[in-house]
């Protein structure tokens, strides 16, 4: 009897808080910011989604052969929004990908057949902060309150002065 064996590359690891607030800090200075300041009110700062629906979408990767997973940044439209709040923010696209050695280089898109047509295995939607951002309540609509991601960040805004978000 032959074994094969599962080749797998680790591309990401666990992070420390101190990690996660440096990535986080610097993404509301780089990006966040001058988003805000183009759209005229607060983008995403974070996605949420349940645990079961993240087991659920990683399953139907497995099942149809992927072994990893791609998250792509996108923007809620109109069509697509699942309230109508978070038209123009940020959001994530999850999509199964299969390696055919365990590495993002040689990964592709994983489709699936749904009545004889290929269908992508993907997942979106979740839940942004801004507007949601777990305290059960929408934040006050300027573009710099209301964040609870991460620890508080000096903004430097150039002519426009300095923000705390």
């Amino acid at each position: 009897m032959y074994t094969i064996e599962k080749k797998s590359v680790n591309a990401g690891k666990f992070a420390s808080k101190h990690e996660v607030d440096n990535f986080i800090r610097t993404y509301k200075q780089e990006r966040w910011a001058d988003n805000s300041d183009r759209m005229g009110k607060a983008d995403s700062l974070s996605v949420w989604f349940t645990v079961e629906e993240v087991e659920a979408f990683l399953e139907s990767v497995k099942a149809n052969g992927g072994n990893g997973v791609r998250f792509h940044f996108g923007v809620f439209t109109e069509e697509n929004a699942t309230r109508p709040e978070f038209v123009g923010r940020q959001t994530l696209v999850m999509v199964g990908n299969r390696s055919s050695d365990g590495s993002a280089e040689t990964s592709k898109q994983l489709f699936s057949f749904q009545s004889g047509q290929p269908e992508i295995v993907a997942y979106s939607g979740g839940i942004v902060c801004p507007p949601v951002c777990g305290s059960g309540t929408t934040p006050p609509s300027s573009a710099y309150q209301g964040s609870v991601m991460g620890s508080a960040t000096l903004i430097d805004r150039g002519e426009n002065g300095m923000s705390v978000i």
